[in-house]
């Protein structure tokens, strides 16, 4: 059931020009980041020739280009999560889906499954990117590995909270908007050093960067797994909640 509503919410995404639409901005917008960062990279080899340990292409090109990915995936996880639930209330088919013999956990991973693919499916595009300098430079594949992985799992993050917020309002946009009012204030927090470890510890931005260093932390890997499980078993019981009312 949960691949079967997964297929139907991917479809429902490629058939209107939202996913295309923010597919074709953010590789745009990414390719264009990564053509600077390889004409960078190309003025400052000759610089680098005689450093010991000098940084490679994987930290000048690709470390960058992931970061950048990372805002990429701030801006239009809102866009792509907002009419998950927020349109099914707003539209009144909410009521019966909520009445049909599906469990609430396959409907809520079941769309959650359809915008993860949809996200990883720009961190497989924007891998290509890097891997295509193979060709003439070597890169360090531990290091691209940890960055893919935390580009993934930081999308799968950023997933869950936008889902769960879908199902606070009726209103794609106020859902969208808190989305990304909720995953720019992790940001902030992280920037801000007056705010303590503590909350800076809570930020999903702060756990990818060690990952871009190449450094698979279990910490950094179990924190993922449980933002990803809070929102979605957040959603999970808001739903819930909505069937018992009903």
């Amino acid at each position: 059931m949960i691949l079967t509503i997964a297929a139907r919410e991917w479809r429902s995404l490629f058939l209107s020009p939202l996913a295309w639409t923010l597919l074709a901005v953010a590789q745009g917008l990414l390719a264009w980041i990564f053509l600077l960062l390889v004409q960078d990279f190309q003025v400052l080899q000759g610089r680098l020739a005689g450093l010991d340990n000098a940084p490679g292409v994987t930290d000048l090109v690709a470390a960058p280009l992931f970061r950048a990915a990372a805002w990429c995936l701030l801006l239009i996880t809102p866009l792509l999560t907002m009419r998950l639930f927020s349109e099914e209330r707003r539209a009144r088919t909410l009521d019966l889906l909520l009445s049909a013999p599906v469990g609430t956990a396959s409907m809520v991973f079941g769309k959650y499954l359809s915008v993860v693919l949809v996200l990883w499916l720009v961190v497989g595009l924007t891998a290509l990117m890097p891997l295509s300098l193979t060709v003439g430079a070597t890169l360090d594949f531990g290091k691209l590995l940890a960055g893919m992985l935390g580009l993934g799992l930081l999308a799968a993050g950023f997933a869950a909270a936008g889902l769960y917020l879908s199902t606070l309002t009726a209103q794609p946009m106020v859902a969208a908007a808190a989305t990304f009012g909720l995953l720019l204030g992790f940001r902030i927090v992280d920037l801000q050093e007056t705010t303590g470890q503590l909350f800076g510890y809570l930020s999903p931005l702060r756990h990818y960067d060690g990952l871009l260093l190449g450094l698979v932390s279990s910490a950094d890997l179990a924190y993922y797994l449980l933002f990803s499980a809070m929102f979605l078993g957040l959603a999970i019981r808001r739903l819930d909640d909505l069937r018992l009312r009903d």
